[in-house]
């Protein structure tokens, strides 16, 4: 290519600024970052929050940055634990065309940088966006159905170059200090998909963030690394990671087209692969004022994808399967015709009305006609009747996006008991109006749990 994709890439991130980004992208960017702090509100609710919690604690003993719903920690121990609080419960975004959540590597070392440094809530606002479209755009030129074959898991390999990027832009890295930033953070590029079904995948994506923060700091020393890092022929991420990717992708209308913009969000708290399904089923229920009672048969058609990760649990154990289980989800939602964390209390999954009706009467199969997230949910009825539902863009997808008034409730549904009322209603207020915000401090200090609110609010 005429010019280094790394190059361009870090080119593009070091010179970010405000006026550049488009004011939809600006706006989804504040989206994206109150849905990801929406997220780490209902964190504390995760099974291996409290081993995380441990685990960041345990990095280093300064106090310099924020725990959103926590205490201050060191640099890397609020960048790792924020960075699993927005994942812990299986709620936060997702990109779609690589399968990777971003704002779990992006957002926490863009906030801890920010509030060491008390830097702006436009500096934030710059950052973030820097940050999403760096990793999106990375993620294009990796060719993800290549590296799927091969066994890769997006977050732990595109993240670093997100978080590199927000925490670089923060730090003030010109363009060749952050090209070297990212030769850092492929440097520690991993994750694969035999973590599938386990926690672990949620590790690929706090270590993602903590990666990219190493990255920018170590860059910011001066520390030699590739300016070339994506497509170094040997061993470069397109080249190693895939059959040598699509570079030009990764660069195409770039600053012009943001693909940050595709970054897609969730209602629902369930693997991002069945929110089509989930969107069809309450549609449906909704549609047709099923009750449970009345349903005699389900049945979810969705891509051969989808049913081999998702279809694969008529029988689960335990939240996280839960979380994963098409069956699960199809009873709960028509028993219960809400679905919250609450739904995925052992009380309510263990139950063995549900558990039955997830085991025999709820059945997945594939559609070779459906791609994506599309699903088609057919249910029998006691009455002889089929109603049938087809889902084509689930809720919160860039096609059919969550409204700021969604994302609102979300953030107020959470962050109930974890924040006081008013704290909620200061931190949606201060990210609304981001790029007003003096001193990215104060929104810390709101969202800090139990915490006094040290500095005044910008």
């Amino acid at each position: 290519m005429a010019r280094e994709v790394t190059q361009t890439l870090a080119e593009f991130a070091a010179g970010l600024t405000y006026d550049r980004i488009p004011a939809a992208a600006r706006e989804h960017t504040k989206n994206l970052l109150l849905d990801a702090v929406a997220c780490a509100l209902a964190g504390p609710q995760g099974e291996e929050t409290h081993q995380v919690a441990a685990f960041a604690a345990a990095l280093a003993q300064s106090k310099e940055s924020s725990v959103i719903a926590g205490d201050r920690l060191s640099l890397a121990g609020a960048t790792l634990l924020n960075g699993y609080l927005v994942t812990a419960v299986t709620m936060c975004d997702v990109h779609r065309p690589t399968l990777t959540h971003i704002t779990p590597e992006v957002v926490p070392p863009a906030l801890a940088i920010a509030e060491r440094d008390a830097l702006s809530g436009r500096d934030l606002l710059v950052a973030l966006a820097a940050g999403f479209e760096t990793a999106t755009r990375v993620g294009l030129g990796w060719d993800f159905p290549a590296a799927r074959a091969r066994g890769w898991h997006g977050p732990g390999i595109i993240g670093p170059f997100g978080a590199a990027a927000a925490a670089g832009r923060l730090l003030g890295l010109d363009e060749a200090t952050m090209a070297r930033a990212y030769g850092l953070a492929g440097s520690q590029a991993a994750g694969t998909f035999a973590a599938w079904g386990t926690p672990t995948v949620k590790f690929h994506q706090m270590r993602g963030a903590l990666s990219g923060l190493m990255a920018a700091l170590l860059a910011q020393q001066k520390f030699v690394a590739t300016s070339e890092f994506l497509t170094a022929r040997d061993g470069g991420l397109y080249n190693a990671y895939s059959n040598g990717g699509k570079p030009e992708a990764a660069i195409a209308d770039l600053g012009k087209h943001w693909e940050l913009e595709q970054i897609a969000l969730r209602l629902w708290p369930c693997a991002s692969g069945i929110q089509g399904f989930v969107t069809a089923m309450f549609d449906l229920v909704q549609k047709h004022h099923l009750s449970f009672d009345q349903v005699q048969k389900v049945r979810v058609f969705t891509s051969k994808t989808l049913v081999d990760m998702h279809g694969m649990f008529p029988r689960y154990h335990g939240k996280f399967e839960a979380l994963l289980s098409t069956h699960y989800c199809a009873a709960v939602i028509l028993h219960d015709r809400v679905l919250t964390l609450a739904q995925f209390e052992p009380a309510r999954y263990n139950d063995p009305k549900l558990t039955r009706f997830a085991a025999e009467r709820v059945e997945t199969k594939v559609d070779a006609s459906l791609t994506g997230v599309q699903a088609v949910v057919e249910a029998d009825l006691a009455d002889g009747k089929t109603v049938a539902v087809r889902c084509e863009h689930s809720k919160g997808s860039p096609e059919n996006p969550l409204s700021r008034a969604e994302i609102e409730e979300k953030f107020r549904f959470y962050g109930k008991g974890v924040l006081p009322p008013a704290r909620i209603d200061e931190a949606i207020a201060a990210i609304t109006k981001l790029e007003s915000l003096k001193s990215v401090r104060s929104l810390m200090d709101i969202l800090r749990a139990g915490g006094e609110q040290q500095r005044k609010s910008a």
